[in-house]
């Protein structure tokens, strides 16, 4: 069968099955030119990985490996995912005019998609946010005493904000959090009402203690909450987040804050000076070390370092 001369050729001459399939392609399903392109292209390089072996007798187990070749090149999984799907389609032409037995392409799945890693703001950026109060008025000291422990100590925002000033036992009402000045630390209950306490640095414990100096003069019906709006209610998470972001835009720093940002800026920047992934586990309240390891992903290069100054055969 002659190639159509407005469909790309081939690289095996003597394989007409492609040809044949592109054509169907473009008399009977009318495709544009354009998309039968791409499935030729794709074909293609099915047709070259196959090489001296007859392309319909290729294995599930040959597309499998073609797959993972093409993810280790770096190929994106909506690529890969493409190229599967018209490989498939070329084998079920296959199984319905060839008598092919099965559709070796047939439940194979691209690589799932790589999550986006978590943004971090660098280490001079999340000190001159959190340390800038900005006035001696009740919201700075609140906001520079939030921002504070969000950063010290990898709080969640819902954490934060369900945090009292102590801890308080009472009927029909218990404490999901609160802060301990004297030992310098923070008891926080997690997703899975998982209770943890992480340490809280003295920057912080400063900046909190400037806000109870004025916190008293706020506090309405319920003496319970650390944080409090203006109204003098149990500050919320939305208002947090607005505030933190207001705040970073009048520093001028180039980055959408939010406080989860926070958390990962503190899960990154403890992790590149320690090392220590079981320890910024148990800080961040993570169930799974798998949840904290994406955070060694954000400073290769410090592992890279400690590599070259801890291994034997790394030593010049």
């Amino acid at each position: 069968m002659a190639t159509p001369a407005h469909l790309p050729e081939t690289t095996a001459a003597g394989d007409n099955l492609l040809h044949a399939y592109l054509e169907v392609l473009r008399s009977q399903r009318q495709l544009s030119p354009h998309t039968i392109s791409g499935y030729a292209l794709d074909l293609r390089e099915l047709q070259q990985y196959a090489g001296a072996q007859a392309i319909a007798e290729l294995s599930a187990a040959h597309i499998r490996r073609c797959t993972s070749k093409l993810h280790a090149q770096g190929l994106n999984a909506r690529s890969i995912a493409r190229k599967l799907s018209s490989w498939r389609g070329f084998y079920r032409w296959l199984m319905e005019q060839h008598d092919l037995s099965s559709n070796p392409v047939e439940g194979i799945r691209a690589p799932k998609k790589s999550k986006p890693l978590p943004k971090a703001l660098g280490a001079d950026d999340a000190v001159r946010l959190v340390s800038h109060r900005g006035g001696d008025e009740a919201t700075p000291r609140a906001n520079r005493a939030m921002f504070e422990l969000l950063y010290s100590s990898g709080l969640r925002v819902s954490e934060l904000v369900g945090l009292d000033v102590a801890a308080v036992q009472e009927p029909g009402y218990a404490s999901a959090g609160w802060i301990d000045l004297d030992q310098g630390e923070v008891h926080v209950t997690g997703k899975g009402n998982k209770p943890r306490i992480v340490p809280v640095g003295a920057p912080a414990l400063e900046a909190v203690r400037d806000w109870l100096a004025i916190r008293g003069s706020l506090v309405k019906a319920d003496p319970h909450p650390l944080f409090l709006s203006e109204r003098g209610t149990r500050i919320s998470a939305r208002l947090v987040q607005l505030r933190i972001k207001a705040h970073a835009q009048s520093l001028d720093i180039p980055a959408n804050v939010h406080p989860h940002m926070l958390r990962h800026s503190f899960a990154s920047h403890v992790l590149q000076s320690s090392g220590d992934l079981r320890a910024v586990q148990e800080m961040l309240g993570h169930s799974s070390i798998a949840a904290t390891q994406v955070y060694t992903s954000l400073d290769f290069q410090h592992l890279a370092t400690v590599y070259d100054q801890a291994h034997p055969r790394a030593k010049k």
